[in-house]
């Protein structure tokens, strides 16, 4: 998520039981590889690593999701060769220049590639976020706040991992009955949040951010106050430079004031 500030991150996720996915690695790869450094790839199987699968929220395997200054962006899913996904790829940088995303890591692969060491309680929220203890990251950048609170790496990082934590245990027929509730009751705190939380989580950022900018505009009090917190934290999330958020704090002004 860090490293995806400063280049696009795709991620390959797989599954052994399906038959598309070791000739989409493949693929994925070389194309990945003939950018030089401009792109990262990162694989994983998702039946050992779940949490990836519902953070991304995955229907099919195997599917390519990039990751954009922590933000992820759905490219394909199921099989795919180099002719389908070189398109996909100069598109995705093509976004990344228009978001101020144009670092490389140098002419080496993505596997030589070796990024500048973490801080230490940031290396240790990474560690527990690849271990899947959500609570253990928070901790750790939470901790980096203490220490640093300018630290927008770590108020980044703070907001994604508490995302996926509240995500983490909703099974596929919660987040139905979850989509159920906040298509029913628009005044529900809770369910207006947990759907902006799915829909951040998908890619649909700007469904989210104006679902809870409209709940602000409609409710009052303590709930009006929580809903705005959140959305700051979503903010966050989504990146405070991206387009889509300066658009939300604009329609924010102005349900406030």
């Amino acid at each position: 998520m860090e490293l995806s500030a400063q280049v696009p991150v795709v991620f390959g996720l797989w599954a052994a039981h399906s038959p598309e996915s070791a000739a989409m690695l493949d693929s994925l790869e070389r194309v990945i590889n003939s950018y030089a450094g401009r792109l990262v790839l990162g694989t994983a199987d998702i039946d050992a690593f779940p949490q990836l699968a519902q953070a991304f929220q995955v229907q099919t395997v195997p599917t390519a999701v990039a990751v954009l200054k922590g933000q992820p962006v759905p490219l394909f899913e199921g099989g795919a060769d180099e002719a389908q996904i070189r398109p996909l790829l100069d598109e995705l940088l093509k976004v990344a220049a228009a978001n101020g995303v144009t670092g490389s890591l140098g002419g080496g692969t993505p596997q030589d590639a070796e990024p500048a060491p973490l801080p230490p309680l940031h290396q240790a929220a990474f560690d527990a976020i690849e271990a899947g203890d959500y609570e253990a990251a928070a901790v750790a950048y939470r901790q980096a706040l203490l220490q640093m609170p300018a630290d927008a790496e770590a108020k980044a990082g703070l907001a994604q991992v508490e995302l996926m934590a509240r995500l983490q245990p909703l099974s596929a027929q919660d987040t139905e009955a979850l989509r159920t509730r906040g298509a029913d009751e628009p005044d529900n705190l809770d369910a207006q949040l947990g759907v902006a939380d799915l829909d951040v989580a998908g890619g649909h950022v700007e469904d989210a951010l104006n679902r809870v900018v409209s709940f602000i505009g409609r409710n009052f009090g303590p709930e009006r106050e929580t809903a705005r917190v959140r959305l700051l934290e979503l903010f966050d999330v989504v990146g405070t430079s991206d387009p889509r958020v300066a658009k939300a704090r604009q329609g924010l002004a102005r349900v406030l004031f």
